[in-house]
This record gives structure tokens, sequence and C-alpha cells, in this order.
């Protein structure tokens, strides 16, 4: 059995993630892409950072646990 890790989050990615609906947080965390699996993937054991003023979200796949990340655009 596999536990994942707490999300880190630098606090200004931390301050954008808390303006997110909880609805919408399922939908970004459910949905990214995975180029090793080659499908949309649930992204687990993730850290949250901001580049170029977008949300990025970077940890592994569900399924491989090949590297991925998702981009949230806020600006």
């Amino acid at each position: 059995m596999s536990t994942e890790k707490i999300p880190q989050f630098t606090p200004e990615a931390a301050k954008l993630w808390s303006e997110i609906s909880a609805q919408d947080r399922k939908f970004f965390l459910s949905n990214t892409l995975c180029t090793g699996c080659g499908g949309v993937v649930r992204i687990k054991n993730f850290n949250g950072r901001v580049d170029t003023g977008d949300l990025v979200l970077v940890g592994q796949c569900s399924n491989c646990e090949a590297a991925v990340a998702r981009v949230i655009e806020v600006g």
C-alpha cells in the first residue's frame, strides 16, 4: 500500500490554491496529462509553486508514477 505525501506549497502558491474552489481543485488534480501512460490521470505526491504568474503542480502519475506537471493559469 502506497501513501501519499502532504503537498508542500510556496507561500504564493498556497494563496493561489486556496482561492480555487474545492470542485475546481478536484478537477485539476484528476485531469493531468501523463506522457508515460499517454492519458489523463490523477496527480499524486505533488508540490505547488508559482512560475510566471501561474500555479504549477509537480508530482507523480497515479498509474505509472512518472513525473507529471499541471499548470493552472491564473493570470
